[in-house]
């Protein structure tokens, strides 16, 4: 039984009519026949008779060799290969429980850790309340989920603040081949990571905190709209810090190092997607 398409209506850019105009980003319903042009579906859409649905309310984004949908909102659903930040919120004997904004609590095991742990000194390196960057390893069918922290800019977290924004809306933070977080870092000087389950991670003084909280708020409120990048930079220009050790002045030697690496395998295609990861420092137990 087909998952509730209806027949008999056609608006601008579906199978049969025109195409949007380039750049034009078209809301869909749940249950809307949505154009393929060839492509598989991918997330937020489903395949009926031949033809592609949308599954959720959200942005339609062909990204080949699929056509999907991004959600305007919703909860962190897990993704194998997902970056993500977790909060640690118990302590056990050989791991720690994660919350990572999915439905489930995550286990870090500490053998997924690179520390040599003794049974029962887990609390040596973290503890309740603690961040921390890590990779979805593994979804089973129980519905556990498997983290790990061994990996390139993976680890503690230490200082900072977390700002939690809708996970639909990582793409656009993301942006472009890193060109969004690229350009809040740049013009804040704030150290910036941002997980795929819509926590991101903040260091700086905090003057630069408040300008990313503030942008990374715009982002989550207008991300659906057109002329995003436009709004955020004139933002960032017009709250530019007046003092000579500002965001703007010349940065120290191996600073931009520092930043951004472009490391999260973004799997939401929004029209300013790409690869960016987080940069922590090597964390050592306390």
């Amino acid at each position: 039984m087909s998952r509730g398409h209806r027949p008999g209506r056609r608006r601008r850019g579906r199978e049969g009519g025109p195409s949007p105009p380039s750049g034009e980003r078209v809301l869909v319903l749940p249950g809307e026949e949505i154009p393929s042009h060839g492509l598989k579906p991918g997330p937020g859409t489903y395949r009926v008779g031949g033809k592609v649905f949308a599954s959720v309310l959200g942005l339609l984004s062909p990204r080949p060799p699929v056509v999907q949908v991004v959600p305007l909102s919703g909860r962190y659903i897990p993704h194998p290969d997902d970056v993500v930040v977790g909060i640690v919120t118990d302590v056990q004997t050989t791991f720690w429980l994660l919350d990572i904004g999915a439905p489930r609590w995550a286990p870090l095991h500490m053998t997924g850790t690179p520390w040599k742990i003794d049974v029962g000194e887990t609390d040596r390196y973290l503890r309740v309340g603690d961040a921390v960057i890590v990779r979805v390893e593994s979804l089973e069918a129980t519905g556990r989920i498997g983290v790990t922290m061994n990996g390139e800019r993976l680890g503690k977290l230490e200082g900072g603040t977390i700002v939690h924004i809708s996970p639909a809306r990582v793409p656009r933070v993301v942006g472009r081949g890193g060109s969004m977080v690229d350009t809040i870092g740049r013009h804040t000087g704030a150290k910036i990571a941002v997980g795929q389950n819509g926590r991101v991670w903040v260091d700086g003084s905090p003057e630069a905190i408040r300008r990313v909280s503030d942008v990374l708020r715009l982002i989550d409120e207008e991300g659906q709209r057109s002329g995003l990048t436009e709004r955020v930079e004139s933002y960032l220009r017009s709250t530019r810090p007046t003092q000579p050790e500002g965001p703007e002045a010349p940065e120290r030697e191996g600073s931009s190092r520092d930043r951004v690496e472009e490391e999260f395998e973004s799997g939401d295609g929004a029209e300013e997607e790409s690869d960016v990861g987080p940069g922590p420092e090597g964390s050592e137990p306390h």
